[in-house]
């Protein structure tokens, strides 16, 4: 699991089984600061950032990265300088390990 950030996401159009029970715990003990939801189909991280431009620069390299990777999750900055970070695979309707790819790749991206 320590290679997800030199990985590349595959595209998904379905047809793929949704990552779960002892695999899915796996990859979500890689990426132990993201959360799954409830039932599991997606993860989340909140990230704080001292202004609002800083949250907006995040979101727009976020934005480039998802676009290489043609995996994109859904951002949404609110409290003027908090950014929530959600993925999943809409394909598949759970997690594939697209999502976990581009979190690593965010938290990559994060440490900078």
């Amino acid at each position: 699991m320590k290679d997800l950030p030199q990985k590349h996401c595959v595209p998904c159009e379905g047809g793929v089984t949704p990552l779960a029970g002892p695999e899915l715990d796996q990859y979500l003990i890689a990426q132990p600061s993201w959360r799954a939801n409830a039932d599991r189909t997606a993860i989340s991280k909140d990230f704080l950032f001292t202004d609002f431009v800083s949250g907006v620069v995040f979101i727009t390299d976020v934005a480039h990265i998802a676009e290489e990777e043609g995996h994109h999750p859904d951002l949404n900055l609110h409290n003027y300088n908090r950014v929530t970070v959600t993925l999943s695979t809409h394909a598949i309707k759970g997690l594939s390990e697209n999502d976990f790819i581009l979190a690593a790749k965010i938290d990559a991206l994060s440490s900078h």
